[in-house]
């Protein structure tokens, strides 16, 4: 189940998971995801898609339960499905805060709260939730985005405490500047500025996450709970 998987991030995910060979439900609020249903159906593989609002406990809720209905179970959650409202904080209102922290983290807690139960009993699972560099560093104008982010790394470390001794690992990915919509608008200076900051020289790619992604979603990350997995192209460090 990945969050957010009309487009970014999330569907890069949702297709990683796809060509390793996995069933999806893939969330999207306004823009479809038919591309990525025709994608699982090539690959022969099932693709459910499901309108939701992750702002919303409920939406979360039925979300978890339309992929146990289809699929019987839920093995992997991704929590992807995230947005912006910057401004300096002396000029942010509270609903620019409201909304970022409800759809970024709330919707962490709704979704992880309702997979996590069918997961347990599974005694099975992994949940995987995208936070970013901002948690880590901060970014100026991005108060609420950040504390959002920020906050997503500390729920992680406690859910994977939780959840350990029932067998399902909790993890968190941190990107950095990846190509993106919101990175392909910036100007020419301000490109070049965070280039600067970015030891490897480039962007990454939105496939970049979801290898992350695959890797922590995979055996090979059996042993692999409560972490951090930061991919920012040595940015933070």
């Amino acid at each position: 189940m990945v969050t957010g998987a009309s487009r970014g991030l999330g569907r890069a995910i949702a297709e990683e998971y796809l060509r390793a060979g996995a069933d999806v439900v893939v969330n999207y609020n306004r823009t479809p995801v038919d591309e990525l249903l025709s994608l699982a159906t090539e690959l022969g593989r099932r693709a459910v898609a499901v309108q939701a609002d992750v702002a919303s406990a409920a939406d979360c809720e039925r979300i978890v339960e339309t992929a146990v209905k289809e699929f019987g179970k839920i093995d992997i959650l991704v929590n992807n499905a995230g947005i912006t409202r910057d401004g300096l904080l002396m000029r942010m209102d509270e609903e620019a805060w409201d909304t970022v922290i409800t759809t970024n983290l709330k919707s962490v807690f709704a979704c992880s709260r309702a997979a996590s139960k069918h997961m347990m009993r599974a005694r099975s699972g992994s949940i995987i939730n995208i936070s970013s560099v901002a948690g880590i560093m901060g970014n100026a104008g991005q108060t609420n985005y950040a504390a959002s982010k920020a906050g997503i790394i500390g729920f992680t470390k406690s859910l994977a405490r939780e959840l350990a001794g029932r067998g399902v690992r909790v993890n968190a990915i941190a990107p950095g500047f990846i190509t993106s919509d919101m990175t392909n608008v910036l100007g020419e200076k301000v490109r070049e500025a965070v280039l600067q900051e970015i030891p490897m020289g480039r962007f990454g790619e939105p496939s970049d996450i979801a290898g992350a992604a695959l890797y922590l979603a995979s055996p090979l990350a059996n042993y692999v709970t409560g972490t951090v997995l930061v991919v920012d192209g040595g940015m933070s460090m």
